[in-house]
C-alpha cells in the first residue's frame, strides 16, 4: 500500500476533500483531510467517514492510520 493510493481513495469517497498521506513503510501512514463534509461533525463521526472510503484495507494492508480531520473554514480541527 502506498500513500498516493490512499489518498485517491478518500477522495473518491470524499469528493470535495483535500487530502494529504504520509507514510513511509506501506503500513502506517498519516492522513490530512479538509472537507466541508465534516462541519457539524464530532471526531469519531468525522473518522468513521473517511474510513469507510478505505473499506477493508483498515486493519489489513493499512495497519495504522493517524487522522486529523478538518474544515475548510480551519475553525473546526480534530
Amino acid at each position: 500500500m502506498d500513500s498516493k493510493t490512499i489518498e485517491q481513495m478518500i477522495r473518491q469517497g470524499l469528493p470535495d476533500a483535500e487530502v494529504t498521506v504520509n507514510g513511509d513503510d506501506g503500513v502506517h501512514f498519516e492522513a490530512v483531510v479538509v472537507s466541508a463534509a465534516f462541519a457539524g461533525k464530532p471526531t469519531l463521526q468525522r473518522h468513521r467517514m473517511v474510513y469507510a472510503t478505505l473499506g477493508e484495507l483498515m486493519g489489513r494492508e493499512i495497519h495504522a492510520l493517524a487522522l486529523r480531520t478538518e474544515t475548510p473554514d480551519a475553525g473546526s480541527v480534530t
